[in-house]
């Protein structure tokens, strides 16, 4: 339905004591404006009814000439909402252009009221629209500064999703999607840029755009835009599945490029990518390395995206519609489902995947109703990778760690800082849990690991049960005793008592891991564990391989031979990533006739291995196709 249609019909279903006077296009969304909200909040099928009819999420607000000030608004607020909901000073933001004023909490039901009574309160008596959001129980500056983006950027936003907007809810034309085709533009038959192209003869949109930190050399880095004769103008949407650099890392430079449409992803996934694209910025200027794009490039991003929960259908496109399901991989992670034309070709894209219980995730979601054509990452798709059970992981990590302290060691982790770190604390936290003063040793936390952990704090309901309960009673696990972020010159840590460290880089390529390694390699007392993927090119996988000796710059920038005498070890059934049989029982437990099954996101021999074992169990096509071909799917 287009916008006249649309308002149409929210006529015949809203009360008329509501005084409807306009309905807008935010995006996919569609926002009814209201002089009266009163009538609209006395049954609860007021909403139900709305939604259903125009098949569109609904965004209640009311007319700027009937809004109270925000002066009398805040008194309001105040006024209704308990102290003990954690708002603080500066915790409620007013955002004018959309009618709607944010409320940051340490505890949103509070601020919420059973059945939403004190957003309904707030609406009815000042006439702005509520949203809350919770406040991270681990202070972050990041998380502060993304959000308060909001108000700065509101005007170009509100602008942006009118825009857009107008584009997605369009009368479809007859002819419809004639035909489907994919193209592979990065992480086929290898790790890192992941990006597909999915094409039809109406649209063209973008899921991952990511870049590969582990390469010196440029044509290796990025994904390959300029192979599918793509032009920027042509992209009409961009899907982000999750937050690693390897799948968001090279977003910016699409809007540096002159991009000017939407991206979607999960909120967890927009806040933890603009840490990294930020991140990315600052390492690669430490490095005298030009980076591929600027902050305001990342701001611009943050302005254009578009954020859903799982389990949410969205329109991309006029032909698209786009579900995000858990993936199990870190915070926020999404397999993207593609429904495309009136159920002309259904698509998967795993993105990263694990399907097995983890300490913070629930398994990967296998749910969905139609699925014709599956992208399935590979990355431990060889016969031989198969991880170990999750206790006998946990264990083996906490019996090394304390065999080096008790042997007056240091224990070095290098971890990526989103989704492992977290994963080793919660599994050092459990054995420690209530026996702190029986556990004489500090667990450091170093580099970005405290901020991406205070996410985790910010957006519970993406963690497992046991896990968001804890943080939701104020027992946080991540704010246990036996951690202690790091504050103080990294040689006092070195120099003193037996401890763990965590800290990224996950390779050793870079980071504080990397300055660690320099200072603990030469004494054999220490070790170095290694808790996920290693690139073939990487220090950790040369350590792994068992290289004694190292090629390192010094504070002076000489050049001098490390040897490497500290102890290591991997232990295995850390990633993220779903092994051999999880990869398996994913793929089977879809319970879908596929007509084509694509391997990615592998080594090229592991892509391969999966394609063929993938083939032969479930009698389809199976290919594991390379980087800039392109397939036609329907």
């Amino acid at each position: 339905m287009d916008k006249a249609e649309l308002k149409k019909k929210a006529e015949e279903l809203l009360p008329p004591a509501c005084g409807l006077t306009k309905l807008e296009l935010e995006g996919p969304d569609v926002a009814v404006y209201l002089t009266n909200p009163a009538p609209f909040y006395e049954s609860e099928e007021n909403i139900k009814n709305l939604s259903r009819g125009l098949r569109k999420k609904i965004l209640v607000r009311c007319d700027a000439d009937v809004r109270k000030s925000p002066e009398e608004t805040l008194a309001t607020i105040r006024a209704i909402i308990p102290e003990d909901a954690g708002v603080g000073e500066n915790d409620i933001v007013f955002l004018p252009e959309f009618g709607e004023v944010v409320v940051n909490a340490l505890k949103p039901g509070l601020v919420i009221g059973k059945g939403g009574v004190n957003l309904k309160d707030i609406m009815v008596k000042t006439g702005w629209a509520v949203r809350v959001q919770r406040s991270p129980t681990i202070p972050s500056n990041i998380i502060r500064g993304i959000r308060g983006s909001e108000a700065v950027s509101a005007a170009e936003r509100k602008k942006f999703l009118s825009s857009f907007g107008k584009k997605v809810n369009v009368v479809r034309e007859e002819a419809g999607v004639e035909w489907v085709k994919v193209v592979a533009l990065g992480a086929f038959k290898e790790i890192g840029r992941s990006c597909l192209l999915v094409q039809t003869n109406k649209e063209r949109v973008l899921i991952d755009m990511g870049m590969n930190n582990d390469t010196t050399d440029p044509s290796r880095a990025y994904p390959y835009l300029d192979s599918a004769g793509l032009a920027i103008q042509e992209i009409d949407a961009v899907i982000i599945s999750h937050a690693h650099t390897d799948h968001s890392g090279f977003l910016p430079y699409l809007f540096k490029l002159g991009y000017d449409g939407p991206v979607f992803c999960t909120p967890p996934t927009r806040d933890l990518m603009t840490l990294l694209q930020f991140d990315i910025i600052k390492v690669m200027n430490m490095t005298g390395k030009e980076p591929p794009y600027s902050d305001s490039d990342i701001r611009k991003t943050v302005a254009h995206t578009i954020t859903r929960h799982y389990d949410e259908v969205t329109d991309i496109t006029p032909n698209m519609k786009l579900t995000f399901r858990n993936a199990g991989h870190i915070l926020g992670s999404a397999t993207v489902h593609l429904h495309i034309g009136d159920g002309k070709h259904n698509i998967v894209y795993s993105g990263d995947v694990r399907y097995t219980p983890s300490t913070m995730f629930e398994p990967a979601d296998t749910l969905f109703p139609r699925v014709e054509t599956l992208f399935i990452e590979s990355t431990y798709g060889a016969k031989n990778d198969i991880m170990p059970r999750s206790y006998e992981r946990d264990q083996n990590l906490f019996d090394s760690a304390m065999e080096t302290l008790k042997n007056g060691g240091k224990v070095l982790i290098p971890v990526f800082s989103v989704g492992r770190s977290q994963e080793v604390m919660l599994t050092l936290e459990k054995f420690v849990h209530g026996k702190e003063a029986e556990f004489p040793y500090k667990v450091y936390i170093d580099g970005m690991i405290l901020e991406t952990t205070a996410f985790h704090t910010a957006y519970p309901e993406y963690l497992k049960k046991g896990v968001q309960r804890r943080i939701l009673s104020d027992e946080s696990p991540f704010e246990s005793p036996i951690f202690e972020a790091v504050k103080k010159d990294r040689k006092e840590i070195v120099d003193g008592e037996p401890c763990i460290i965590l800290a990224p880089s996950g390779m050793l390529t870079g980071g504080p891991s990397n300055e660690y390694l320099k200072m603990l390699a030469e004494d054999p007392k220490n070790s170095v564990f290694f808790v996920g993927y290693q690139s073939s090119t990487s220090i950790g996988r040369r350590i792994q391989n068992g290289e004694k000796e190292l090629q390192v710059t010094d504070e002076q920038g000489r050049i001098r031979n490390l040897q490497l005498n500290l102890q290591h070890k991997t232990i295995e059934g850390f990633s993220g990533h779903s092994d051999r049989r999880q990869l398996i029982a994913f793929v089977r437990d879809m319970n879908q006739n596929f007509r084509n099954i694509f391997t990615m996101h592998g080594e090229a021999g592991k892509c391969e291995e999966m394609a063929r074992t993938l083939g032969y169990i479930f009698k389809t096509e199976v290919r594991a196709p390379m980087n800039m071909d392109a397939i036609r799917i329907a």
